[in-house]
């Protein structure tokens, strides 16, 4: 259903699964790696306090993967770029089979960002969503008030087409218990299939 390699220019993704990440790099990473709390202060987790926040992690990536709810993946730097084969970060692809709908998520540790590895796995999820499992409809989003996740999206989305669709109100819920707005995009198949006179060939 989800290939277990993407390959880009610049990025390797490889599923999220704990035979194939090593789970005390990725719990250094995602407890106290620099920059973490701000890397974490927009999207619905928190630092991890303990290993087993990581192995959970692990565990979820890979059922939702197999009952084919999501395909989360590693994202590593290719050889010849700065970093190479390291942990980057993690993206996600989210289906609503009934909606024929898939959302993207992203988040990269403070050193890899802004080289545009988000724009990059972006329109590799976009093929992924539309060549590979016939969805029709690509819906993106960000807290309010963070700007470099504005800025990557705006990109990406004026790149392939989609457009803005507005702000929800009390739509994203965080784990200590408060919600927030999110702003959110989309970009429709079509949409992508024009902007890429067909489609992309990056899988």
């Amino acid at each position: 259903m989800f290939p277990e390699r993407i390959a880009t220019d610049r990025l390797r993704l490889t599923p999220l699964w704990s035979d194939r990440v090593d789970l005390r790099e990725l719990y250094r990473i995602c407890s106290s790696d620099p920059g973490i709390e701000t890397v974490t202060a927009y999207v619905a987790w928190d630092p991890h306090e303990t290993i087993d926040e990581t192995a959970a992690f692990l565990d979820r990536s890979r059922s939702t993967w197999e009952q084919r709810e999501a395909a989360t993946y590693v994202i590593r730097p290719a050889d010849g770029e700065d970093g190479a084969g390291a942990i980057a970060g993690c993206t996600d692809l989210r289906i609503d089979w009934d909606r024929r709908l898939a959302e993207p998520g992203i988040w990269l540790r403070e050193r890899f960002q802004g080289r545009g590895y988000a724009g990059e796995r972006a329109a590799a999820l976009l093929e992924l969503a539309f060549d590979r499992l016939d969805l029709e409809l690509v819906a993106v989003s960000h807290h309010p008030e963070n700007d470099p996740a504005r800025r990557a999206i705006e990109r990406y989305v004026d790149r392939f087409g989609g457009r803005r669709e507005g702000r929800l109100r009390n739509d994203l819920p965080f784990p200590d218990g408060s919600v927030h707005d999110r702003v959110r995009y989309t970009i429709s198949r079509d949409e992508w299939r024009t902007a890429t006179d067909g489609g992309t060939e990056i899988l």
